[in-house]
């Protein structure tokens, strides 16, 4: 059995909670969670990876056990994410790592790789985009959003909060949604619930554009500093297309891309074959 440990940082006056396992010593791996989980998303994949890498899974500020203040005394921006982010890095001591990120964790890890190339190994995505191909007709209420904020296309989105909304992430795409454990969508649906928690989401799908004019700089990183990258991807998912798996060749040609018959939040179904991918890649 692999210990894991559940731990609080005190990253310049914000309580980040994180998860940890894995020997002190060996290769670090920081697990950078999405949308609308939580560091939980990867309590299958962590015992499968322990007992070889140092293992960090934070929740990202606003999100599960992580603090939650109000809007009104934190930007909820993906900029103030990654400094969140960096700065836990520096408090927990991991100078130099590889970077599991999937969904909202890709903006804010990319932003963490600009700001300090020197520290980033390698990265794994998982259904982290970077190109523009990649992102599905799905996304087309939030691009509205972006182009007029006004309050109706605000309010618009509060469908996409709901609990069936997260449900319905967790299972599209999945050729059998019996092999998904409620217990997943479940915890995020609560934590979901929190007073506030609904217009700090709606804040983060209007920030969510900053990453979008970002692309460029990634892409722009990934050919300078030319990171070992492996990309997992749950073929059906609804939000990032294969296509967007398939552009991270054009800027690094050596990049290990490898499909599975899953949907979005792929470690549900196929956290064994993710963790033996993950395994050889960075043996």
């Amino acid at each position: 059995m692999t210990a894991i440990t559940y731990r609080r940082a005190d990253v310049d006056g914000f309580n980040v909670f994180y998860r940890e396992a894995g020997r002190a010593g060996a290769p670090k791996l920081l697990l950078l969670h999405g949308f609308p989980s939580s560091g939980h998303m990867f309590r299958d994949l962590i015992p499968r990876l322990a007992d070889r890498f140092h293992i960090v899974a934070p929740d990202l500020p606003g999100f599960g056990q992580s603090d939650l203040p109000d809007r009104s005394e934190f930007a909820y921006t993906f900029e103030n994410m990654a400094k969140v982010m960096g700065r836990f890095t520096e408090v927990i001591g991991f100078d130099r790592f590889a970077m599991y990120v999937f969904d909202y964790g890709a903006p804010t890890g990319l932003r963490l790789a600009l700001n300090h190339p020197e520290r980033v190994a390698a990265i794994i995505s998982q259904n982290g985009n970077a190109y523009e191909e990649g992102l599905s007709d799905g996304w087309n209420p939030i691009r509205a959003y972006w182009q007029d904020a006004t309050p109706a296309n605000r309010d618009a989105l509060r469908a996409m909060l709901a609990r069936e909304a997260t449900i319905w992430q967790y299972t599209h795409g999945v050729p059998d949604a019996a092999a998904v454990s409620p217990d997943g969508w479940a915890l995020d649906d609560y934590y979901m619930g929190r007073p506030g928690a609904h217009d700090i989401q709606l804040d983060l799908f209007r920030d969510y554009r900053s990453n979008v004019a970002l692309y460029p700089a990634f892409q722009a990183y990934f050919r300078a500093h030319r990171p070992r990258f492996l990309a997992v991807w749950g073929k059906n998912d609804p939000f990032f297309l294969p296509a967007g798996a398939e552009a991270f060749k054009r800027d690094l040609p050596e990049a290990d891309v490898r499909f599975f018959d899953t949907g979005h939040f792929a470690l549900e179904t196929h956290a064994g074959e993710i963790a033996q991918a993950i395994g050889e890649f960075l043996a």
